[in-house]
This record gives C-alpha cells, sequence and structure tokens, in this order.
C-alpha cells in the first residue's frame, strides 16, 4: 500500500469536514460527531440483532448515502471498515479496495459536492486518480455517483418534487437541485441503472436536503426530507438511518401524509431529538430542531426517544409513536405523563389523548383570517360613523361594517386577539419561550387582519379577562407547544388544551393543583415555558 493511501486512512488533526462551511439551507454539512453518534447507534442495534456481531467486521454489508455532500457517512463508514475487517483482508490495500468497490456507495446531490465527497473518500476528486487510495475503479466517479438531473414538469411544478418552473427551469449554467434519487417512479431500476447491476442495499443512511431551494424562507419553505426517507425505504434496506428536521411531528406544509406513515410504522425504533438545532449543526439557524432516527426492517417494537438540550439531563423512555387519540408525536417524554394527567381530569380516563367536543378549547379559535382580511390589509386612518375597529399588522384602523366578509358572530362580543406568528429568536430555538404572542381583550365593535386569531366569543368582558389569565399560565402553553410544528399558531395547536369555568382569573398554582402535578413535571414545565409577561423573545 502506498505512504498516500496510508497516511490517508489514519486519523488526522485538524478534520477539515468541522470546518467548512455549508453551501446553503438546503445543503448542510454533517459533522462528524453526528455521522459518528448515528453509527454507534447503528452498530448497537446490529449488534443486539446479530448475537452480539460487529457490523465493521462483516465484508457484505453494503452501505449507501443517497445525498451524500461531505461524504462524511461514507468516509466514517470506510475508516470504520478498515479497521474491522483487518483480521478477515490483512492486506490494508486489499482491504481498501473491496470496502470502496463493493461496500461504500453514495449519490451526490450537486456536482461539487459529489466532488468533495470523492474527495473524502478517496482522497481525490478522481476515483481512478493517480492520488486515490483505490486502485480497482475504472471510472473518475468511483460508486459516487452524480449526472445532472432534469425536473419534470407538469403545470409549472415538478412532478416529483414540487419544485417551481418559474424558479429552478434556469438553464444549463446552473444546478437543477433535482435529486437524482428521488426522480424516479423505479428507485430499484434507478440504482442498477447507476452502478450497473442490481443492488440491495443493508443500511441506508444520510442528511437529505431540507427543502427545496424554490424561492421560500424558512417554515413557508417546501420540505423536501421527507421524500429521500419514503423512496429509501422503497429500496427494502435492513436499517435506514437519516437526520431530519422535527418538524413532522406535528406534520405542517406537505407532511401530514409523511407523519401518519412514521408514527404508524412500529420498525421505527429510536429518535434521538435535538430541541435545538445549532447543538448539532453549529451556526446553522434551523427552526423547531432536528433528529435522527433509526429504522429497523426486522425488528418491530416500540420506540426509544430520547430528547437532547444543552446541558440539560439527556430524557429517554420508551414508549408507542402515537398515543391513542393523538395525530401527533408528543415530543416531550414529560409531555406524555402531563397530558395524561390533564386527559385524566377531564375525561375520567387515561387511554386516550382525546378531548371531547365540548371541552375542546380550540372550538373557541378561529381559522386563519377569520374576518377576511389579509395580513397586508390596512384599514383607514380615520373613523366614519358606524366604522368598525380594526387591529392589524402595525396597529389599528377603521373599516366599514358591510367590508367584513366572514366573523359576523364574534363583531360584537368580546374576544381575544392572539398574534398569527409566535415571538421568537430568528431561527435559534431558545428554552424558556413564551410559546405564543402576548394575547389582548378586545370589545364589541372590533376585528382584526389575519396577522391574528381571533378566540371567543364570550358575552362579558370578565369572561373574556378570565380566558386571558388561562392563556398566560404556563401550563396551558405548555400543552399548546405539544401541537406546535412552527412558529405559526394555528387553531389546531389547540388540540390538547381544555376548557375551564371562565368565572375566575386562573394561576399555575390553580392548574398545577387541579391537575395534580408534581414537583418534577412542574419544573420541567417552567424550565420549557416562561412567564408571559416581559419582553418578546
Amino acid at each position: 500500500m502506498s505512504m498516500q493511501a496510508s497516511f490517508a486512512l489514519r486519523a488526522r488533526n485538524p478534520d477539515v469536514l468541522t470546518c467548512i462551511a455549508n453551501l446553503s439551507n438546503d445543503e448542510v454539512f454533517t459533522p462528524p460527531e453526528l455521522a459518528n453518534r448515528m453509527l454507534d447507534m447503528l452498530a448497537e442495534s446490529w449488534a443486539a440483532d446479530h448475537g452480539g456481531a460487529n457490523i465493521w467486521a462483516d465484508s457484505t454489508v453494503r452501505f449507501l448515502d443517497p445525498c451524500t455532500k461531505s461524504g462524511v457517512f461514507l468516509r466514517e463508514i470506510t475508516s470504520r471498515l478498515t479497521k474491522g475487517l483487518a483480521d478477515q483482508i490483512p492486506g490494508l490495500q486489499d482491504r481498501v479496495d473491496h470496502i470502496l468497490t463493493r461496500q461504500v456507495f453514495g449519490i451526490g446531490i450537486t456536482q461539487l459536492t459529489a466532488m468533495l465527497a470523492r474527495r473524502s473518500v478517496y482522497c481525490s476528486k478522481h476515483a481512478n486518480g493517480q492520488h486515490s487510495v483505490a486502485r480497482r475503479f475504472a471510472t473518475d466517479a468511483g460508486n459516487i455517483w452524480f449526472e445532472r438531473t432534469e425536473h419534470t414538469w407538469v403545470d409549472g411544478k415538478c412532478t416529483y418534487c414540487g419544485a417551481s418552473r418559474e424558479t429552478l427551469d434556469r438553464g444549463e449554467s446552473l444546478e437543477t437541485h433535482a435529486y437524482a434519487f428521488i426522480h424516479t417512479d423505479d428507485i430499484k431500476a434507478r440504482m442498477a441503472e447507476f452502478y450497473g447491476g442490481v443492488m440491495h442495499f443493508d443500511v441506508i443512511t444520510g442528511n437529505p436536503p431540507y427543502q427545496l431551494d424554490d424561492g421560500g424562507h424558512g417554515t413557508s419553505a417546501a420540505p423536501i426530507y421527507q421524500k429521500f426517507v419514503e423512496q429509501a425505504k422503497n429500496l427494502e434496506p435492513r436499517y435506514l438511518t437519516m437526520v431530519i428536521p422535527s418538524r413532522w411531528f406535528s406534520g405542517g406544509k406537505g407532511l401530514d401524509d409523511f407523519r401518519e406513515s412514521m408514527l404508524s410504522d412500529n420498525r421505527l425504533r429510536s429518535i434521538d431529538d435535538f430541541l435545538s438545532a445549532a447543538d448539532v449543526f453549529p451556526g446553522v439557524g434551523l427552526k423547531g430542531g432536528v433528529c435522527y432516527f433509526l429504522w429497523d426492517k426486522e425488528n418491530p417494537g416500540s420506540c426509544r426517544v430520547s430528547t437532547h438540550f444543552k446541558d440539560w439531563p439527556v430524557s429517554t423512555a420508551t414508549r408507542p409513536l402515537l398515543e391513542k387519540g393523538a395525530d401527533i408525536f408528543v415530543r416531550f417524554n414529560e409531555g406524555v405523563s402531563i397530558l395524561k394527567k390533564v386527559m385524566a381530569r377531564e375525561t375520567g380516563q387515561t387511554k386516550t389523548l382525546a378531548l371531547p367536543e365540548e371541552k375542546r378549547f380550540d372550538r373557541l379559535v378561529s381559522s386563519a383570517r377569520a374576518f377576511g382580511f389579509r395580513t397586508f390589509f390596512k384599514g383607514n386612518r380615520t373613523k366614519s360613523p358606524g366604522d368598525l375597529k380594526i387591529h392589524q399588522n402595525g396597529g389599528v384602523g377603521y373599516v366599514p361594517r358591510d367590508a367584513v366578509r366572514s366573523g359576523a358572530h364574534l363583531i360584537d362580543k368580546w374576544k381575544l386577539f392572539a398574534g398569527y406568528a409566535a415571538p421568537g429568536t430568528g431561527n435559534r430555538d431558545t428554552y424558556p419561550h413564551r410559546i405564543i404572542s402576548t394575547p389582548f381583550v378586545a370589545g364589541p365593535g372590533t376585528v382584526s387582519s389575519e396577522t391574528y386569531l381571533c378566540i371567543g366569543p364570550f358575552d362579558t368582558k370578565e369572561e373574556a379577562e378570565s380566558v386571558l389569565s388561562y392563556l398566560s399560565c404556563r401550563l396551558t402553553r405548555f400543552l399548546i407547544l405539544l401541537h406546535k410544528s412552527s412558529q405559526h399558531v394555528t387553531r389546531k395547536v389547540y388540540t390538547f388544551v381544555p376548557t375551564q369555568d371562565w368565572t375566575q382569573n386562573w394561576t399555575d398554582a390553580d392548574l398545577y393543583q387541579r391537575y395534580r402535578l408534581t414537583a418534577h413535571e412542574i419544573a420541567f414545565i417552567e424550565k420549557i415555558v416562561r412567564p408571559l409577561s416581559g419582553d418578546d423573545e
């Protein structure tokens, strides 16, 4: 074996893959530490399922990263196999050639990242180049495939990924962001085209693009990572592990079907959830956190759920992904026990997390645009006889009563207005936070634009103020958080919140006592949720 290959395969410090900057929001490079955590989890599961066997000492196991960027997963897998197969294949060059040609495969997401991945794995951007640690490849690409793929446009949208033709049909000089792995109806046949024959992968791993590079921003951008997970399952690997945003827990834009599919799949055996993406992707702004999971085709059962946040103790529990009566994944382990206590008090049993219709607070909450006015609507500056006050983005204005298109039953009642978008610190997740914008009481003769949701109607000011005190309680907002997948506070996020008697001023002490929460549960809630009063986050 050449000195160059020997040098390439031994540990070096610093690791260049810890230093490179992300290319864009959809091309977030995976830190080596995170890749190794995921591979450790995989190795533990393999050993548990194979009588203690070492996956890295098996020369028949085949690995695929279908969305490789820096090549870190493939590089770390190669390094582990190089050590694990030392007894079985003593010659280092023979061992490396076997691993790189028979066991380790990747698909680049762009031309640039494909070259970067080859450089990480083969120590050369050409797999068959003179500087490559491999000696048996006949092509430049080796087993890290990339060719430009085009979108399939129908009515201005790509039929595979939903990309906008207006944004991404931009000529041959720019990347299409039409990822080959998900732009096919027959992934098994496509893989045979890539690699020259029928392929079966024992392990699929990676960090897929999170959203379409399609002009959207933040939670308004269309998610795409779920398509990689679904396509990977179509290849029928033994194990699948990927790192993806955690927003799918509660569904949302383009994710409801994916959420249902994941939560009903008892082969999803572990989820490591990071409340702040910055804890695993330093410097990356990604609201809602990230998670990595392990899907084990031949070993169904309950799921081990671990929650991580900065220096907090890791919370781990093995539990069903979908509690009866819930249509989302309850993110916090502690949240399950708290929810069950709330349901026990309100329904008399804990077998379901569903509230009866008459006890559901969400029936008091309007849909978006309760009165028909868009966010950008601006009322008149001066009031004419008979005009209504409108609470709008940036302040208040006035509108004629006959301009109101919906919500007539709310106009002359007492109500609360609460911001549709919760306050926050940009794309960073911080705890404790307030969960919702500060609601306020509005009297008869008032309406709002889409900037606010309307809660009501109520017959008296006292009732409205009672509701306001209830929404100010930390427990109430914790129940909202359990159903909240983004900064948007829709009617649906109030699903777990029960109604109360609106004749008193509510405090957390009242609610903690009502639901018999323990000191540990109270401390957890107050670690997650901050008082509603004070400056915005």
